[in-house]
């Protein structure tokens, strides 16, 4: 089952890009994020905020602000699902090309 919020968390490519720097760094605050991306600190706590929400970090304060991580264990959680619907999608890819090559042997036969 496809988490909707998970899913339109991640569907953000700045908050992708988060997730990227979160990992690479071991985490990050709200400052350090924003100097390495072409928003303010205030759009990168908003989407921090979306993140938390999903479930996709997890924060704890340092100093006068909070650092950020990533939750391991749902990033590998959103991970699944997409493998899930890319191995739905291979299928259904898969039954229109043979209904595809069937007709185009119709076509040939006729």
């Amino acid at each position: 089952m496809i988490d909707d919020e998970l899913w339109s968390a991640i569907g953000d490519p700045t908050r992708r890009r988060m997730l990227d720097l979160l990992l690479a760094d071991g985490g990050g605050t709200a400052t350090s994020l924003s100097d390495k991306l072409p928003v303010t600190r205030q759009a990168v706590a908003k989407h921090l905020g979306v993140l938390d929400r999903a479930g996709l970090v997890h924060s704890t304060p340092s100093g006068r602000e909070r650092r950020y991580t990533v939750d391991e264990v749902q990033l590998a959680r959103a991970i699944n699902q997409l493998t899930d619907v890319t191995d739905a999608w291979d299928r259904r890819l898969q039954r229109i090309k043979r209904i595809a090559e069937s007709i185009e042997k119709r076509k040939e036969q006729s």
